[in-house]
């Protein structure tokens, strides 16, 4: 069975000579040699932040008995999502830095996806989950424990990592049923699915509409979900007389109404926008803030605003 470069195999068909890719070829976020050793020493430092800050937050949750309450439940399955996501792309980018030919088996660039959108997408839900929970703190405080209970959190919690395993096969299934029939170099830093798309022999449009589709559906679900939430937040806090009462109210939203920004603003920008606007260039940079910014930040954010996670 005769081989093609770049590790594909060719394999006969019954209407034309094809060929399946065994791996992928990533060129990563530049070919600059000096370049290269100061992007290795900044994503360096921003991989130890993120596992530091991440780390703290669930260890200083599950340590501090002022802390065990649902809200901070969720906080601490948004960092142990940060860490796993940011952990499925960092390691091997840091290591690609030196290598000259940078490899990813099939099976490999398959695995990285998946994980990847499994921690993105819970992530998405959860920051929608912790918006319901800052509705029923604010606007039911008298109910909070007993809407907001251990089964109810688990329950959600639940949901929302089934939901991320969903929402991620359906991304890996529509990307990697397509077929690759030679070209093998990913230009990118890690398997992601525009560049993956750019590289299959077959009409992608199928497999984008869905993707899009999946990513509208359930992004505006979860947007839906904020916006109705904090309407009512917002519309609770402005019958608190005391200013000190609105302030602590608001404090408690900042937050997490920051990291919600953060988050949806990059990745929509990123799985949203026309086809036409795709940029190589513009599409790393991008995938450089949500993939390893944004975990780094959303534990320095909690603790800078938040009071209680501070003293703690």
């Amino acid at each position: 069975m005769p081989f093609l470069p770049g590790g594909a195999i060719q394999v006969p068909t019954l209407r034309n000579k094809s060929s399946i890719v065994r791996e992928f070829i990533i060129l990563g976020i530049t070919n600059d040699p000096d370049l290269q050793h100061v992007l290795f020493i900044f994503f360096l430092l921003i991989y130890i932040v993120t596992i530091l800050g991440n780390t703290s937050i669930l260890l200083t949750v599950l340590i501090s008995n002022d802390l065990h309450s649902p809200m901070y439940y969720f906080l601490s399955n948004l960092s142990f999502s940060d860490l796993c996501y940011s952990t499925v792309v960092s390691p091997k980018m840091l290591y690609d830095f030196f290598l000259e030919s940078k490899v990813i088996s099939f099976v490999g660039c398959v695995l990285q996806l998946y994980f990847f959108a499994v921690f993105a997408s819970t992530e998405c839900y959860l920051l929608s989950t912790m918006a319901y929970d800052r509705y029923v703190a604010i606007c039911h405080p008298l109910l909070y424990v007993l809407i907001m209970n251990r089964s109810k959190c688990l329950t959600l919690t639940l949901i929302v990592y089934i939901g991320g395993f969903f929402t991620a096969g359906i991304h890996a299934s529509c990307t990697f049923m397509l077929p690759f029939c030679g070209p093998n170099v990913i230009n990118h830093f890690y398997c992601d699915i525009p560049p993956l798309m750019e590289l299959s022999c077959a009409d992608t449009y199928m497999s984008k509409t869905i993707i899009f589709g999946v990513v509208f559906c359930l992004g505006l679900l979860s947007v839906m979900v904020i916006l109705a939430s904090y309407i009512y937040i917002f519309f609770t806090i402005l019958t608190i007389h005391s200013s000190e009462g609105r302030h602590r109210a608001f404090s408690t939203c900042s937050s997490h109404l920051l990291c919600v920004a953060l988050f949806y603003g990059t990745v929509f920008f990123m799985y949203l926008r026309p086809a036409s606007d795709y940029s190589v260039t513009q599409d790393k940079i991008v995938s450089v803030f949500y993939t390893m910014i944004i975990p780094m930040m959303n534990p320095i954010i909690y603790c800078l605003r938040n009071k209680e996670v501070k003293e703690a």
